[in-house]
This record gives structure tokens, C-alpha cells and sequence, in this order.
């Protein structure tokens, strides 16, 4: 298996945990987040700011799901009275001051240089360490599955449906629209922040760039072409959608295009496939599956 095939099954695996976290938000309990990456933001630095000051992996890994539960918590608190529209408009907003502040707090986080050097996984397995890489992130997308698809298809899961579809209903009903926001928000933040912290010592460096608002459009992208509210599709959109990104190099290449052309190709996808999967099959390569059989 080549190197660059290795590299886009792993990277396709670490959006395949954002985007089952999105999902759950979104496809689930209908809260339109378009802040995730500001969760996702936690996980990263809060590994870089580990590699910074000399602290253990795991200690950054704590400190990075702390950090993301406390932001999830925040973002949830926010929306108790918000309506879903105006919510994902302050998430957008809120995630782009966090940005900004990690571009200017250049003391703790590096400022636009970020933070170079963190340790890379399994570096001592060479030449198997990029599989073993692969395996691990496979193996935490595989439980971020898993446990999206008990807590869905359990008594919990119902309530979250039933709050997406009627929120009045499921408020008189006796459901505390409120906690489960909350809880939805903690497992979904961790989620995130746990691909984050791989993501981190995947790349070796931390940076303001990996919190710029496509980044999180990326990942409703592949909720959208997956299927919303459909585990198994929100895992497929996000590895159709990171093949298709990684292949635009070799298109500027073959038709000599300048360097620019592969940002602006990687937007100009993103926005075209949300668009023509909104417009031509809103739901997605794998629908929601109505009713069926409810795990108890």
C-alpha cells in the first residue's frame, strides 16, 4: 500500500470522527452548528499546548477534552434561547473569535507560526508507522461509531428525533430539551476533540489555519453527501469527499495549473457539492432509515 494511499485512508478516518460528531448535532438533534472547528480547535491546541510546555501526551489529551466539554457546554448554553438559524450563527461567530485569538495570543499559542515539533505516532515503527497509524485511527472511528449508533438507537436517541422533528411537542411531553442539548453537545465535543489531538500529532504542528471556517463547511459537506442523521453515510461522505480533495494536486499538475488553483478548486468543491446534493438528493448516497428495530 503506497505512502499517499495510507495518508488519505488516515486523514479520511480523522473526518470520519468530525463528521459523526456533526452528525449528531446536526442530523440528530437538528442543531445547526457551524462552529464545530472551534471544538475541534480545542483538541489540536490542546495537544500543541502540552508539546509546548513539556507535558505528557496524555496529559494534553485530558486537557484537550476538558477544554472541548467546557466550549461544548459553552455553545450549548448559548442556544437555550436561540432558535437553530440564529444558533449557528453565533457558533460561526464564536469559533472565529477563538480563531482569532489563537492567531494574536502569540506568548501561549504561537500566533500565526503555531506550534511546530509535536511528536508523530508510532515515529519509532518505521517503516510500518504510517499503518499503524492508519489501524489507530481506524480503530478510534470504528468506536466513535459504535457509540453514536447505541446512543441513537436507544431510549435517549428517541428523544433526540423527537426534539429535532417537534420541540414543543417533546417539551410537553416531559423531555428537558436543555440536558439533552447539553449531553449531545459533551459526547459530540469529545468526539471532536479526540480527532483533533490525533490530528495534532499526525501533523506534528498546531496552527490558526486548521480552524478557518471551510474547514468546518468541509465537514457538513461530507454530513451532506453521507446522509444526514445516518451514521454509516456521514463516514462514507467523509471518505469520498477526502479522496476527492486529495486528488486536485494531481489535476493542477496534469493540466499545469498555477499553485492557487488547489485552494480555490478545494472551496469551489466544497460549496459545489453541498449545492448540487441540497439541490438533486437532499438526503444524501444513504438516506435516514425510518423506524425500524430500536436497540433498548
Amino acid at each position: 500500500m503506497s505512502d499517499f494511499l495510507i495518508h488519505v485512508i488516515s486523514i479520511s478516518f480523522l473526518y470520519g470522527i468530525l463528521a459523526l460528531s456533526l452528525n449528531l448535532q446536526a442530523g440528530y438533534l437538528g442543531l445547526m452548528n457551524f462552529g464545530l472547528v472551534a471544538i475541534f480547535g480545542c483538541g489540536v491546541y490542546g495537544a500543541g499546548l502540552a508539546h509546548r510546555f513539556e507535558f505528557p501526551l496524555f496529559t494534553g489529551l485530558v486537557f484537550a477534552l476538558l477544554l472541548a466539554v467546557v466550549t461544548g457546554l459553552f455553545f450549548a448554553r448559548v442556544g437555550r434561547r436561540l432558535s437553530s438559524d440564529y444558533w449557528g450563527i453565533a457558533t460561526l461567530s464564536i469559533a472565529e473569535i477563538i480563531r482569532i485569538f489563537a492567531t494574536n495570543l502569540e506568548s501561549l499559542t504561537g500566533g500565526a507560526q503555531g506550534i511546530s515539533g509535536l511528536p508523530v505516532l508510532f515515529a519509532d515503527l518505521r517503516p510500518w508507522d504510517g499503518i499503524a497509524r492508519m489501524v489507530l485511527f481506524g480503530g478510534v472511528l470504528v468506536s466513535a461509531w459504535w457509540l453514536c449508533e447505541k446512543l441513537v438507537r436507544s431510549n435517549f436517541g428517541l428523544g433526540m428525533k423527537l426534539i429535532r422533528e417537534e420541540p414543543q411537542l417533546a417539551r410537553s411531553l416531559g423531555y428537558n430539551i436543555d440536558h439533552i442539548r447539553s449531553v449531545v453537545m459533551v459526547i459530540s465535543s469529545i468526539l471532536a476533540a479526540a480527532a483533533g489531538v490525533l490530528y495534532a500529532h499526525y501533523l506534528s504542528f498546531v496552527g490558526p489555519e486548521l480552524l478557518v471556517a471551510p474547514e468546518t463547511f468541509l465537514i457538513w459537506s461530507m454530513v451532506i453527501v453521507g446522509g444526514m442523521a445516518n451514521n454509516r453515510g456521514v463516514v462514507l461522505g467523509a471518505i469520498v469527499m477526502q479522496f476527492m480533495m486529495a486528488y486536485i494536486p494531481f489535476v493542477k499538475d496534469y493540466f499545469d495549473l498555477p499553485s492557487d488553483f488547489v485552494a480555490a478548486a478545494r472551496l469551489i468543491l466544497t460549496g459545489g457539492v453541498i449545492l448540487s446534493f441540497l439541490l438533486l438528493r437532499p438526503q444524501g448516497i444513504l438516506p435516514e432509515r425510518i423506524g425500524g428495530h430500536n436497540e433498548r
